[in-house]
């Protein structure tokens, strides 16, 4: 194990070293000492998995390329919206809706037998498909088929679900909400 005051050491005579190379990423100096720092505060945190006898400087360059990086991959995820133009057309239904309309499907989904249970959260929740499900359940694929297809019918039932349109937003607020999104952008 590295004792903090040689590790210490070794941190602090890479830091320029670090800087050049944060320079020759990001081009700018506030940029580049923000990654230095950055780096360094990761490498203190992690130092117990550093190997003493190892490349001090390369262990400290991949953390800061891979923080560099990984803050560019942030950032394309990222829409720029200075005047706030793109925020202003969006919109979110009320989180009360969701969490009653969640309740009900739980209280029907809890009045499914078993079976029907199993493999509606086996598909529908857990992704997998017709064949893997009946070897998990060690059943036909028919079967699992016709589990599938009653426990989707009972669903709807219980739900009271007659069409697509009756599945997110009450009208209002679906109303509500296409209004929004089709105002002209300012």
């Amino acid at each position: 194990m590295t004792s903090a005051p040689n590790f210490r050491d070794g941190l602090l005579a890479e830091i320029p070293s670090l800087r050049a190379f944060a320079m020759s990423l990001c081009g700018k100096s506030d940029r580049a000492d923000d990654l230095v720092q950055e780096t360094l505060v990761k490498a203190w945190a992690a130092q117990l998995s550093f190997t003493p006898g190892t490349n001090l400087r390369a262990w400290l360059f991949t953390i800061l390329r891979n923080v560099y990086f990984g803050e560019l991959r942030k950032r394309k995820r990222e829409v720029e919206d200075v005047d706030g133009v793109y925020a202003a057309t969006l919109s979110v239904s009320g989180e009360q809706d969701a969490r009653v309309d969640f309740k009900d499907f739980e209280k029907a989904l809890a009045q499914l037998s078993p079976d029907q249970r199993e493999v509606l959260t086996l598909i529908g929740a857990s992704g997998f498909s017709y064949e893997e499900a009946a070897e998990i359940c060690g059943v036909a694929v028919g079967t699992i088929k016709s589990r599938l297809n009653r426990a989707r019918a009972k669903l709807t039932d219980l739900l009271s679900i007659e069409a697509v349109a009756d599945i997110g937003p009450e009208p209002v607020s679906r109303a509500v909400i296409s209004r929004s999104s089709s105002l002209p952008s300012v």
